[in-house]
């Protein structure tokens, strides 16, 4: 019996847009970030993120750990619920080269979440019957992430 190799398809890109996060109790363990709009679009799905929703993460050494909720709006007017878990760690070199501003790809630091999505929407129930995985990036106040169904 061979081995099963899982694939990825790609859905969508959203583009996140965020404000300054807040720090949680004057410790900077646990910080808030609000998602403030942004876009999605791919051949599966298109449409806008709404100004409503944070990502909460946690640094413990060199690794932060993200818990982020928030909601799309699709072209046709449905509104979908997404709860976004993941993880985000680089070399101390790629961390400079993002604090100085320059752009980083996804292949250069591990940025790497797992999406839950809900929504009452028929034409959308396709979302909330697979598992789907998210390589991201920063760019300046915005969070990319390519969004992909594993199958």
């Amino acid at each position: 019996m061979s081995a099963f190799e899982p694939g990825l398809e790609f859905a969508f890109e959203l583009k996140v847009r965020v404000s300054d996060p807040l720090r949680v109790g004057g410790t900077p363990d646990l910080n808030v970030t609000p998602i403030v709009g942004g876009t999605v679009s791919g051949p599966r799905l298109n449409g806008r993120v709404l100004p409503v929703g944070a990502d909460w993460w946690v640094t413990r050494g060199a690794t932060t750990q993200l818990d982020a909720r928030y909601l799309i709006e699709a072209d046709d007017g449905a509104a979908i619920d997404v709860v976004n878990r993941g993880y985000w760690h680089a070399q101390d070199s790629v961390e400079q080269r993002l604090n100085a501003g320059e752009e980083v790809s996804e292949a250069e630091l591990y940025y790497r979440t797992a999406f839950v999505f809900q929504t009452g929407a028929e034409a959308h129930r396709w979302l909330t019957e697979a598992q789907f995985v998210g390589y991201a990036r920063s760019e300046p106040d915005t969070v990319c992430i390519r969004v992909f169904r594993l199958h």
